[in-house]
């Protein structure tokens, strides 16, 4: 006959070797956590296999699985000599990832935290640590630099990306021609034949060599992301259309010379708006008559009365069109969409080019004042 252990000596055998199993996975996960030290050096092969099974075995999809669907995107900085552990800690700080401790051993086990170089990076909290692991290396292949200035219309930075790095100007207007194309959050909402037109955010850029018209695009909105939408969603807040905040700050770039008459051009525009007055801005004129071959310019110089009386079809021209054009006329640095966001307060409905030639402008507040302003 068998012999039977009673129930207390089985309970006892159980939580024995529970014990012992628990005991020994605590072990092995700190023997895990120190085998990815220190930061830098080869691991052996026993850490590596070691890694590799507590990684495999309970942690892949935590690797995999992104903190959130947010696609918001967040700059992340990486200082020179900065640690691989401090680099996860903010990582988490900043709700990039869960865990930094397993983003250190991930990054270790895969040969990652030697190749983590200083720079300014664009992450996501709907990027998977594996995503945010290889997004924060540097490319080895060579790179290259364009700036972009403010006040362009994106034809001319199509034509300006041919020129300086050899993107195809076509490409980059077809990439560029529907917003609707993209679904970052400040471009929800738009006309339903909105370009990119305004979003195009100035700036320098780096980019891999022979880049695609949509790594372009896409550096351009995740910079409008960080630098401009939460201007725009300041508007929103305040109950403001922030197409029509972008649109005055379109028109405000192109008018401003002097930078402190920002605020006051955008005044002008708003209280003429506000009144149902024609904004009458020059520059909306000069994009709807568009690229002018005799002076290879997207912005013809020395207007007509015939150019200020064009029944432009789309409605941009505000000689005509007594409304905001129906999208923004350049893209606008960030200084400008401040400016149309807080203009200042004035009672002017008028300006004029100063007569000193430096830019500057003569603001007014009824048309006789503005009258005689006017240079002679």
């Amino acid at each position: 006959m068998k012999r039977r252990h009673p129930p207390i000596q089985r309970y006892a055998l159980f939580a024995i070797t529970l014990l012992v199993l628990v005991t020994a996975l605590v072990i092995w996960v700190q023997r895990v956590r120190g085998a990815a030290s220190p930061e830098g050096q080869r691991m052996s092969d026993f850490d590596r296999w070691l890694i590799g099974t507590y990684i495999d075995l309970l942690r892949a999809s935590d690797v995999s699985r992104p903190v959130s669907n947010d696609s918001m995107p967040r700059v992340f900085v990486v200082a020179p000599n900065e640690s691989v552990s401090e680099i996860a800690e903010r990582l988490q700080r900043q709700g990039l990832i869960r865990d930094a401790n397993l983003f250190r051993l991930y990054v270790r086990l895969r040969g990652l935290d030697t190749t983590i170089r200083a720079g300014t990076f664009i992450l996501r909290p709907s990027m998977s640590m594996e995503q945010i692991a290889l997004a924060l290396q540097r490319s080895t292949a060579n790179e290259v630099q364009v700036t972009i200035p403010e006040g362009l219309r994106r034809e001319e930075i199509a034509d300006r990306l041919e020129a300086e790095i050899g993107l195809s100007a076509d490409a980059f207007r077809a990439a560029t021609s529907r917003a609707s194309a993209y679904s970052y959050p400040f471009l929800q909402g738009l006309p339903a034949d909105a370009t990119l037109e305004g979003f195009l955010f100035p700036d320098t850029y780096r980019l891999p060599e022979n880049p695609t018209a949509q790594d372009v695009v896409l550096r351009m909105l995740d910079n409008f992301a960080v630098k401009a939408a939460p201007l725009l969603e300041q508007a929103r807040a305040e109950g403001k259309d922030p197409y029509a905040v972008l649109i005055v700050a379109s028109i405000v770039e192109r008018e401003a010379v002097i930078p402190a008459e920002r605020p006051l051009i955008a005044s002008v525009y708003w209280n003429r708006l506000r009144v149902g007055q024609p904004l009458q801005a020059d520059p909306t004129t000069q994009y709807a008559l568009g690229y002018q071959p005799d002076q290879g310019t997207w912005w013809k110089r020395n207007l007509t009365l015939e150019d200020l009386r064009y029944a432009d079809p789309a409605g941009y021209n505000t000689y005509v069109n007594p409304s905001l054009p129906p999208g923004p006329i350049s893209n606008p640095g960030r200084a400008s969409i401040e400016a149309a966001l807080r203009p200042a307060q004035t009672d002017f409905f008028y300006f004029v080019a100063s007569c000193s030639g430096d830019g500057s402008h003569q603001f007014s507040v009824t048309f006789a004042e503005h009258q005689s302003k006017l240079c002679r």
